[in-house]
C-alpha cells in the first residue's frame, strides 16, 4: 500500500508544542512578570514624573520632591490631584539621599529651586529585565537606561 502524502496528527500536534514553547520564550509566559512595553512605559512616567517635580521647584522657586512608594507601586509628584499608579508585577527600587528615606518602602527625590536634586536612581525592574531612570544630583538631569 502507498502512504499518502502529508502530515500525521502527532506531528501536526509536536510542531504546535514547539511553537508554543518559542512564543513563550520569546515575548514571555503570560502571568509572570510584566511586558517589555509595560516596564519601559513605567519607567517613562517616572522620567516625567521626576522632570515635572524639577519643573515646579523652579518655577514655584521652592523645593518640589517626586515620592515614591514601592510597596503601594505608585508615586506623587507636587500639583497631581493623585498619586500614579505603576503596575503591581513591576519591581520597584530607589536609591537616595539618606535624608529622603521614610522608610524601606518609602523615600523621595528631591529637586531644589536652582533644578539640582539629591540625586538618585530608580531601578524599574521584572525578571531579568529592567531600566534605570537616574538623576544626577549637581544638574537635576533625568535619564532612562536600559
Amino acid at each position: 500500500m502507498r502512504r499518502a502524502a502529508g502530515f500525521t496528527l502527532l506531528e501536526v500536534i509536536v510542531a504546535l508544542v514547539i511553537g508554543a514553547i518559542a512564543y513563550a520564550i520569546i515575548l514571555g509566559v503570560p502571568g509572570r512578570g510584566t511586558s517589555a512595553a509595560d516596564l519601559k512605559a513605567s519607567a517613562r512616567s517616572l522620567a516625567s514624573g521626576l522632570r515635572t517635580a524639577q519643573t515646579t521647584a523652579m518655577a514655584t522657586r521652592r523645593d518640589a520632591l517626586l515620592t515614591l512608594d514601592m510597596e503601594s507601586h505608585e508615586f506623587e509628584v507636587p500639583g497631581a490631584l493623585k498619586p500614579h499608579k505603576l503596575p503591581a508585577k513591576v519591581d520597584l527600587k530607589l536609591f537616595t539621599a539618606q535624608s529622603e528615606v521614610a522608610n524601606d518602602k518609602r523615600g523621595s527625590i528631591r529637586f531644589y529651586p536652582d533644578g539640582s536634586s539629591t540625586g538618585g536612581r530608580i531601578t524599574v525592574s521584572s525578571g531579568e529585565r529592567k531600566y534605570l531612570v537616574d538623576v544626577d544630583w549637581l544638574t537635576g538631569r533625568v535619564t532612562i537606561e536600559d
